[in-house]
């Protein structure tokens, strides 16, 4: 990953083969928010900004000449937009700038960043950034490209360099651009690659050597065995099995800020996704290697919670298995029993994600713990009602506002949805407990509903994240093509938060 280093140099003097600095929007054009450069310099670059296209808009970045005036070798121009009422810029704002400047500089062995950052909140956050911008998956790519190699080594410039808050920001920004990379490459990785028993072994392989971490895995033979209906019964289309793994993060005995409660975070891991004899169009499909990202968010969460010693306990639940229209799959019409003796009609085989769920939520709640969420690529419904960006929560109302509080902290988009009892007959079944499907609108409801009938009087949330989890667009700000990563920091941020209390 990108070495980073904090350093209180004048920007003037600093070496580097780029300095990154900002540009705004005003009424009258675009201003260079830069401290320490040049007056002359500035005024030239809005002088002729109009000129060049330069607006300051977010995700805007432009290269000018350094001049003689700079020791760098470039001086990169990343966009805020406008500022708010206060005149200053959002967290979010500068981790975007920060990161669409990174994505840009792909290839560059050195940058300095010079960003406004006026205390440790602001510098975290333009560390973080910086660091999710410089990401590339290049695991098949026959031959090396230098030019497209994320951003060598970066130097944040900064007043605050010599803080010991900000020296821990730095090191909490490694820590969580780490966990949201990984997350990233299980999600991008090929699903000829990545099954079931692989992505067990990716997580047994993420936790070696981390202090506090415990890995179990559960086979297809053992989760026949001991009654995980919806896993065996999503899996049996395909050669490859099923499998749960839990990863248990315990913190050090007699720690400081002993955890109060247990935390589960249950995530889903359909490595590739067909629909089974439900089957899917086979436009878009490749896309479908991305239905297990909520289980990379959950591993990743939870390996980043131990490396940084987080005072709470906390067990993630990956459900995997590879949902393919085999000879032995699932039929519309089967009754299947999930663990805990529940029974399930299933309609749609193309509704596996919840049947999976189903068995590592009533694992989760068996386990004891005191909170759960889980996290999915749930429901084509998520994205019709919220867009490609933006991802639903849902659950016990309390939790699910810390979720979305978790979420404006660490920069990522969740909107607090209702589960309405007046949509709870959706999934009645006429033969068994509970449907796995139900009617077209409201779907990602039904599927809340459908889950929250597992998980009884526990505390839980649900975090649908069906769009925002893939971006099969161009990049933009520290979001790359492909797997994003999302869900990694409001995770991390809310165990921080139930830590802290």
């Amino acid at each position: 990953m990108t070495d980073v280093s904090l350093s209180s140099k004048n920007p003037i003097a600093v070496a580097a083969d780029a300095l990154v600095v900002a540009t705004a929007k005003t009424s009258d054009g675009v201003a260079i928010v830069a401290d320490h450069l040049p007056a002359e310099l500035l005024a030239e670059i809005e002088a002729i900004a109009p000129q060049l296209g330069i607006t300051g808009a977010r995700d805007e970045v432009r290269k000018v000449p350094a001049g003689s005036r700079l020791k760098a070798g470039v001086l990169v121009l990343t966009g805020l937009g406008e500022r708010a009422e206060d005149g200053t810029f959002a967290a979010e704002t500068l981790r975007r700038a920060a990161g669409a400047a990174t994505r840009e500089l792909a290839g560059t062995a050195s940058a300095a960043l010079s960003l406004p950052a006026a205390d440790d909140a602001e510098l975290a956050a333009v560390v973080e950034g910086a660091l999710l911008g410089a990401y590339r998956f290049d695991r098949y790519r026959s031959g090396a490209d230098a030019a497209k190699a994320p951003v060598g080594s970066l130097e944040i410039l900064t007043t605050l360099a010599r803080g010991a808050k900000a020296k821990l920001a730095v090191e909490r920004a490694g820590v969580l651009a780490e966990a949201v990379h990984a997350a990233r490459d299980l999600v991008n990785t090929a699903p000829n690659e990545l099954y079931p028993g692989t992505f067990a072994d990716a997580a047994r392989a993420a936790a070696k050597d981390v202090k506090g971490l415990k890995v179990t895995i559960l086979d297809d033979k053992q989760l026949a065995s001991g009654g995980y209906g919806g896993l065996t019964a999503v899996g049996q289309g395909s050669s490859r099995g099923p499998r749960l793994v839990k990863v248990t993060y315990t913190p050090a005995k007699g720690a400081k800020g002993a955890p109060a409660t247990r935390i589960a975070l249950v995530g889903k891991g359909i490595t590739f996704d067909t629909g089974g004899i439900s089957i899917k169009p086979a436009a878009n499909m490749e896309a479908m290697k991305s239905d297990m990202a909520g289980a990379a968010a959950v591993l990743s969460a939870v390996v980043a919670a131990a490396k940084l010693g987080l005072p709470v306990a906390v067990t993630g639940y990956l459900c995997l298995a590879e949902n393919m229209p085999g000879g032995g799959a699932q039929r519309p019409g089967d009754v299947i029993t999930i663990y805990g003796g529940k029974t399930v009609e299933v309609l749609n085989t193309d509704a596996e994600g919840r049947l999976v769920m189903a068995d590592g939520l009533t694992s989760a709640v068996e386990d004891g713990h005191d909170v759960v969420l889980d996290i999915a690529t749930l429901t084509g419904a998520q994205v019709v009602a919220l867009g490609p960006y933006t991802a639903g929560v849902m659950g016990t109302e309390a939790v699910r506002d810390d979720v979305v509080a978790a979420a404006g902290a660490a920069g990522e988009l969740f909107w607090p949805m209702p589960l309405p009892d007046e949509l709870a007959p959706n999934i009645t079944s006429k033969v068994a407990d509970v449907a796995n499907s139900g009617p077209r609108w409201g779907g990602m409801l039904n599927a809340g509903l459908f889950l929250r009938t597992f998980v009884g009087d526990t505390p839980w949330a649900h975090l649908d994240i069906a769009g925002p989890a893939y971006n099969d667009k161009s990049a933009h700000g520290y979001t790359p093509a492909g797997g994003t990563g999302m869900g990694v920091r409001t995770l991390l941020a809310f165990l921080e938060t139930r830590a802290a209390r």
